[in-house]
């Protein structure tokens, strides 16, 4: 498998992409996932990887660190933390920062309708020392019948 070094303009990629960006399969990603803690990818709801451009340039650093450089799994874990690509702290995006937000909003909005609900379907209160009314139908009147005007 030929590697590329110029990765295609694109934000997520799936594992198959990966795996023939960095030139090993897919496997020896989900492993490497397990051995590397900054190498995680997001996944989707159906459990689908989603490799981020940060994801994809790490796994080609570790592809070139086992297999070109002859480093031993402890030995690039720890060559990764010397070159500070170890956590995952880099700023989110502006795009999921704003998600992030309207989802908050979103919710808050949510609660506050459920709690206008919960007053609008809650029984009236009474005051207090008051009775309940009463209503005694006596009598019904069709709506058909034409009433004369009482003198």
């Amino acid at each position: 498998m030929t590697r590329r070094t110029q990765l295609p303009d694109k934000l997520f990629f799936k594992i198959g992409e990966v795996a023939n960006i960095v030139g090993v399969k897919p496997h020896a990603l989900r492993y490497w996932e397990t051995e590397f803690p900054a190498l995680r990818p997001k996944k989707t709801r159906g459990a689908h990887r989603q490799y981020s451009r940060r994801d994809v340039e790490l796994a080609m650093l570790i592809r070139q660190l086992l297999h070109d450089e002859g480093y031993t799994i402890p030995g690039a874990r720890k060559r990764i933390r010397d070159l500070g690509r170890h956590q995952r702290s880099s700023p989110p995006e502006p795009r999921a920062a704003r998600e992030v937000a309207l989802r908050a909003e979103l919710l808050g909005l949510r609660q506050q309708l459920s709690d206008l609900l919960d007053q609008c379907q809650a029984p009236e209160q009474q005051p207090a020392g008051s009775e309940p009314v009463q209503v005694t139908v006596h009598k019904v009147v069709p709506v058909t019948a034409q009433r004369s005007p009482e003198p």
